[in-house]
């Protein structure tokens, strides 16, 4: 049993936890249904060893967001502005506020199907409708209130969880097929492209420039050495738990498709998955399924606007207020919507295009943390130098593949 002493410093270490969890939604958005459903029910567990990389980079790649904020007290985004010329600012920004658009219609999109499936809403409606509810959520958004943010993201992330996983109680996954997913290998052009998306899904480049600022607005600027230390070893174990459970939550997506979809027709789109799940596993866990889908879209919408705001007000040192914000980034995902465009389509090429940011994330971020000028004595260790560079090389070399064999039909 615990001693009395202990336990309320316990309690104050997970009063300091929180902001990895806000920065993990964007980890279990609706493009991750779209990319992992799709490469579930189309190639079984071919791809598991995708997400089991992607999930590594993704805890690598926040903790050094999040020490970057606490370390310096300012975020990638700040840090980019200063050291950057203004026209390389501006370009910069263009195309952070890209990637950044794509993770918008991603989840706006994604929160749509899911009202139609529960209420049959027409999509443009549901759009609307997440679009205002996000901005409900943004108004929490602030240094002020940034606990109470955090627990209404928790609440959601808790959602989704149950929503996604509880299928996998149902009908529990092949052991052997799963181990044997673990084994890195690839089978044609397609497989790359759902690699590409499955990875633009999992390591997001709006979460990369968030967590350091979300670190600041919670915990401000540590005033010595001693609280900074601290900080840093609950922000690790923020990460981990946070992301694990991200991560356990996109396998569960994919292990889901490839145990209960597998093969069966219409299950390369998220409604038509959704029909197949309810066929094969019953109504009930297709309902739990669309809640947890709609859980998804409004929470990481939510995050993705702070997101954009942060990338914003970083670089150009111009804020607009979030409200305004949300209202403008809505409008391209109505407008798809409305147009007649095949949701999950868009889902999937959306994360595409947030593969291709991620290397303009993790290049500077990596080169910001082992710094000794930035970062002092809390520079990164050779692990995690070494580490971060094996992925920005991964990811780039990951791209040049999909853009090859996309060009040449290989």
């Amino acid at each position: 049993m615990l001693q009395p002493g202990r336990r309320r410093s316990l309690a104050r270490a997970a009063g300091l936890m929180g902001p990895a969890f806000v920065a993990a939604i964007a980890y279990v958005d609706p493009g991750n249904v779209a990319a992992n459903i799709t490469a579930g029910a189309k190639y079984g567990y071919l791809l598991v060893w995708v997400l089991l990389v992607a999930n590594v980079m993704a805890v690598m790649v926040q903790y050094q967001s999040a020490k970057l904020g606490v370390v310096t007290g300012k975020s990638l985004p700040q840090t980019l502005g200063l050291r950057l010329p203004q026209r390389s600012r501006l370009l910069f920004w263009g195309q952070a506020e890209l990637v950044a658009g794509a993770t918008d219609i991603a989840e706006v999109i994604g929160g749509a199907i899911a009202l139609n499936l529960l209420f049959g809403l027409p999509l443009p409606v549901g759009g609307v409708i997440v679009g205002v509810v996000s901005m409900a959520l943004l108004t929490m958004a602030n240094r002020r209130r940034q606990r109470r943010f955090e627990f209404v993201i928790i609440g959601l992330l808790a959602i989704i969880v149950i929503g996604f996983v509880s299928g996998l109680l149902v009908n529990p996954p092949d052991v052997g097929g799963l181990v044997n997913g673990m084994v890195p290998r690839l089978a044609g052009t397609e497989t790359v492209l759902l690699a590409a998306s499955m990875l633009g899904a999992t390591v997001m480049p709006h979460a990369i420039y968030l967590h350091s600022t979300l670190v600041i607005d919670r915990h401000g600027l540590p005033d010595n050495e001693r609280r900074t230390r601290k900080l840093l070893s609950i922000t690790r174990v923020d990460v981990v738990i946070a992301l694990v459970i991200a991560g356990t939550v996109n396998i569960a997506l994919l292990v889901l498709a490839a145990t209960s979809l597998y093969g069966r027709e219409g299950t390369d789109s998220i409604e038509g998955a959704h029909a197949a799940v309810g066929d094969a596993l019953g109504p009930v866990v297709a309902a739990v399924f669309a809640v947890g889908l709609l859980a998804s879209g409004i929470a990481s919408t939510s995050v993705g606007a702070y997101a954009g705001g942060s990338i914003m007000e970083g670089l150009l040192k111009k804020q607009i207020p979030m409200l305004v914000r949300r209202s403008v980034t809505l409008i391209p995902a109505v407008i798809i919507l409305a147009a007649g465009i095949d949701p999950t389509t868009a889902l999937v090429i959306s994360q595409v295009v947030l593969s291709f940011g991620i290397p303009f994330a993790i290049i500077p971020l990596r080169r910001y943390t082992s710094n000794k000028a930035v970062m002092g004595q809390f520079i990164d260790g050779p692990w995690l130098r070494w580490g971060s560079a094996a992925a920005a090389f991964a990811i780039v070399v990951l791209n040049v593949v999909l853009i090859v064999l996309t060009v040449t039909g290989g």
